[in-house]
């Protein structure tokens, strides 16, 4: 099943927990935590996501280069800056059971250009 969901002046954290709850297939009454559910979840309009209190301040990413002492950090001001399809998906990622359906569950979110 497609869900349509319009992320304009939604929360960052209420938006993803909800669009988890669709890719692991809690909203279907033949829930299966071991199978792939199916179901996708185009969003639209996620350049229009928002954060309360100094979030956009205070929030750091973290990713690590590979090599010894490469730790990389950045404000979320940034990176929504640069790319705020990262930072729905990240916060989607973390939401998820950290197994192998993971990446599989995160290409049914896909991000719709336009409006």
């Amino acid at each position: 099943m497609d869900y349509h969901l319009d992320a304009k002046n939604k929360h960052l954290g209420r938006l993803a927990s909800e669009i988890a709850m669709i890719l692991q297939g809690k909203r279907n009454a033949s829930y299966d935590p071991a199978r792939l559910s199916g179901d996708r979840v185009f969003v639209k309009n996620y350049r229009g996501v928002v954060v309360t209190g100094r979030k956009a301040e205070q929030k750091t990413y973290y990713r690590h280069t590979g090599y010894m002492g490469h730790l990389k950090e950045a404000k979320y001001k940034e990176v929504f800056a640069k790319d705020p399809k990262r930072v729905l998906r990240e916060a989607v990622r973390r939401m998820l059971p950290k197994n192998f359906l993971n990446q599989r569950r995160l290409n049914q979110l896909i991000f719709i250009d336009g409006e």
